[in-house]
């Protein structure tokens, strides 16, 4: 069993309430093995670089990069503004333009007259992934898609487009801002361990508290602290990306006697075992507590 001691842990035992994690059905090797981004070539995580249309017809992250590249690679490319963001009319055009799970024009348009980028989270976070794989450049004042990301426009290249974003927004993209910077690069530090984990316990739907517990690797300052931070950092920077990707689906219903409040469910997707497979070695069965 993985990390025995931490689970003997009082602050640890009070805050899985009971909760055995996942994780503590791998084998050591495989436990580390996971905590290192996947390869191309080897090692205990595959992403799916053969992804039909359809299935990428799934993921809003690949559908509105594909807007986002297609826009870029037009003219003269989308108009930055001097402080580097993409101006507001390329950023209303992509309000009309973009489906993302949970954007509500409307509402977004409730308190702002115009929307600047970093207000737009869809292409605020697409834009920055897209750069950061090298799929977008700036040039003289506008964002241009390069010529790899031109090639990923068409078929068959496209077929790898949630491979080469994924890999980048997990393992190489800060999604810090995503949790407002709550405890800083956790649970995405231990991203491949969290995949897996969700990969054996998110089958049918469980609230984000629980996935938190059965999936992350609880630190000090999730343990200290008196609100539960931990479940708004996972959702934030796990569960929401992986709903991006069409790799979880959500739903949610209303907290009885609460005005507002909403509980919130995540499951796998069927793309979700399509597009991650995974190589690991469990504990020998005798020292198993399933």
């Amino acid at each position: 069993m993985v990390s025995p001691g931490m689970l003997q842990n009082p602050a640890v035992r009070t805050w899985l309430d009971g909760v055995e994690p996942a994780w503590t059905l791998l084998g050591q090797a495989s436990f580390d093995a996971l905590r290192r981004p996947p390869s191309p070539t080897a090692g205990p995580i595959r992403l799916a670089a053969d992804l039909t249309w359809d299935e990428l017809q799934q993921s809003a992250a690949i559908l509105n990069a594909l807007v986002l590249l297609r826009s870029a690679s037009t003219g003269a490319g989308l108009q930055l503004t001097a402080t580097g963001n993409l101006s507001r009319s390329v950023v209303a055009e992509m309000v009309d333009r973009f489906t993302w799970p949970g954007f509500d024009k409307a509402e977004a348009f409730r308190f702002h007259k115009v929307i600047n980028e970093p207000d737009f989270l869809p292409v605020f976070f697409l834009r920055h992934l897209a750069q950061a794989a090298g799929l977008l450049r700036k040039t003289r004042g506008h964002l241009k898609t390069t010529p790899r990301g031109r090639a990923l426009l068409g078929a068959p290249q496209r077929s790898a487009l949630q491979a080469i974003l994924f890999h980048v927004a997990v393992w190489h993209l800060d999604l810090g801002y995503l949790g407002r910077g709550a405890h800083g690069d956790w649970p995405q530090q231990d991203a491949g361990i969290v995949l897996w984990s969700l990969s054996v316990a998110a089958s049918d739907w469980q609230a984000p508290e629980r996935l938190t517990r059965l999936c992350t690797i609880p630190i000090n300052g999730v343990l200290d602290t008196l609100w539960d931070t931990a479940s708004f950092a996972t959702e934030a920077k796990i569960l929401r990306p992986l709903l991006w990707f069409g790799l979880l689906e959500h739903r949610q219903e209303a907290i009885e006697g609460s005005r507002f409040g909403m509980r919130h469910f995540y499951r796998k997707t069927g793309l979700f075992d399509r597009f991650l497979a995974f190589d690991v070695q469990l504990e020998a069965a005798p020292a198993l507590r399933h």
